[in-house]
């Protein structure tokens, strides 16, 4: 009998966990079920990405060293942002001749912004710079100011 009883209880305990898991698997499948809805209740955003070479268009030479070009950029970006981030690259390119280029490359990522002040800030780097161009990315991001959490 002591021998049924533990078969009896193991079949039990078995089930039991079985069922558990099923539940977590459904809650879980719940949750995730309609990421849409979950995203709308966050706030959806263009995040701006920014690539500007330090070279100068017209000769190809570096325009300032890696730290007077992030303090320029700082100054210009202040103009304009109330907020930034600034990452160093190396950008490398091919020209039409075939000829091998690179350049110390400076990553801007701007949210919270407008595609007009960016016109309005590159006008500036474009000037400060000597460039021909900037490139910039526009992403569809969610994004948020996490302030910690709420106990």
């Amino acid at each position: 009998m002591n021998s049924n009883k533990t078969t009896i209880l193991a079949i039990i305990a078995t089930v039991i966990s079985i069922t558990a898991a099923g539940l977590s698997i459904c809650s879980m499948l719940q949750k995730n079920s309609d990421p849409a809805a979950a995203a709308e209740t966050q706030e959806q955003d263009i995040q701006y990405v920014l690539y500007l070479g330090t070279n100068d268009k017209d000769t190809n030479e570096p325009v300032f060293d890696p730290d007077e070009a992030k303090e320029h950029l700082d100054a210009v970006l202040t103009k304009h942002f109330e907020g930034f981030t600034i990452q160093e690259a190396r950008g490398g390119w091919t020209n039409e001749d075939g000829t091998v280029c690179h350049e110390y490359t400076l990553i801007i990522h701007l949210s919270d912004t407008t595609m007009d002040k960016i016109h309005a800030a590159c006008d500036d780097l474009i000037r400060e710079y000597n460039q021909s161009s900037i490139l910039i990315q526009q992403n569809s991001s969610i994004t948020e100011f996490y302030d910690g959490s709420a106990t």
